[in-house]
């Protein structure tokens, strides 16, 4: 049995991927919260003590007409910075997922194959 220590790294190496995989999918998690929380709740335009609703609650187009109106709001929360934290979320996510799977994919098949080896010479 002198690939067993071959085996032991290599299943180390998969469980580290795996790893990595279930950290990045941790952070994709973040990145969607952070993202809820900029969508669903209110803010304070800076430099007011006004409290602007939160941008999928809003009742009028504060977005289109808020500055003509005299409201901050508008200015105050951009959906840029909501599509960027989205956006960034994405790539992150399918990058975890591989790597996740691909660490559960390698530890697998190197645990079917101990298996195999054992049983074929158990067979013999």
């Amino acid at each position: 049995m002198r690939s067993l220590p071959y085996d032991i790294e290599f299943r180390s190496r998969a469980r580290r991927v795996q790893g990595w995989g279930v950290g990045l999918l941790a952070l994709s998690s973040l990145l969607w919260v952070w993202f809820g929380v900029l969508l669903l709740t209110p803010y304070d335009a800076d430099g007011t003590s006004y409290e602007c609703e939160a941008r999928l609650f809003t009742d009028r187009s504060t977005a289109n007409e808020g500055l003509g109106n005299g409201s901050w709001c508008p200015a105050e929360r951009d959906w840029p910075e909501l599509i960027a934290v989205l956006g960034l979320s994405v790539p992150v996510s399918v990058v975890g997922a591989v790597l996740f799977t691909s660490g559960m994919v390698s530890n697998r098949m190197s645990e079917h194959l101990a298996e195999v080896t054992r049983l074929n010479e158990a067979k013999v």
